[in-house]
């Protein structure tokens, strides 16, 4: 399989996308780029993505932002490490990711931009989200009493959706709910989380 190049940076939601090429245990190069006109936003990386964020991977030719989507386009092409769902796995396993990377984000945004939820349910389900409290019993509510996103067994879906629970726990964006704190308990002992992690923090302290 041809290489990957991964363009991230270290304090960005590029440890989202290292933690996934490391589970399917991809070969790729890695792009570190800095935020301003000198990386994200220098024009050879917007015609890349013209979002001018990272992360971002290229691969075969084609390339893939967002890193729900980065998630499930390297779950389905190294379909031969078992990340993808089963049958029975399918619904919840799109459902969630999807959920993260929509109502969840959202709120947890809008509540740390100090924007106000109206209290009109009508006007609510016009964010999308409804609000943040909403948000947070939904999800706390799926994974109360299960192991993984999709029951008994990870898949991609616990790298994003996990992603977002470890950060959120690890800078008080999330509540630190029994729920919460037992399912990344778990994640955080997986090896290629580790080698994702450590990574990542050594070029944070190369950085400084």
């Amino acid at each position: 399989m041809a290489k990957l190049v991964f363009y991230t940076n270290p304090m960005s939601r590029g440890q989202i996308a290292r933690w996934m090429l490391e589970e399917v245990g991809a070969d790729y190069d890695e792009q570190l780029l800095v935020y301003g006109p000198e990386g994200m936003a220098a024009e050879n990386y917007r015609k890349i993505n013209p979002m001018a964020k990272v992360p971002a991977i290229v691969h075969n030719g084609h390339v893939i932002t967002e890193a729900a989507a980065i998630g499930l386009y390297l779950a389905d092409v190294f379909s031969g490490r078992g990340l993808g769902p089963n049958d029975d796995e399918r619904a919840a396993y799109y459902r969630w990711t999807l959920f993260c990377a929509g109502p969840l984000e959202q709120a947890v945004t809008s509540r740390a931009m100090g924007w106000q939820t109206p209290d009109d349910p009508q006007k609510q389900g016009m964010l999308g989200f409804g609000n943040f409290d909403r948000t947070i019993d939904t999800l706390e509510h799926h994974l109360s009493g299960r192991h993984y996103v999709c029951g008994d067994r990870f898949t991609m879906a616990d790298c994003y959706v996990g992603s977002h629970v470890d950060w959120g726990l690890a800078f008080g964006t999330i509540p630190a709910r029994p729920a919460f704190k037992s399912y990344v308990e778990r994640l955080r002992e997986r090896s290629a989380y580790r080698t994702a992690k450590a990574r990542d923090q050594e070029l944070i302290e190369q950085m400084k």
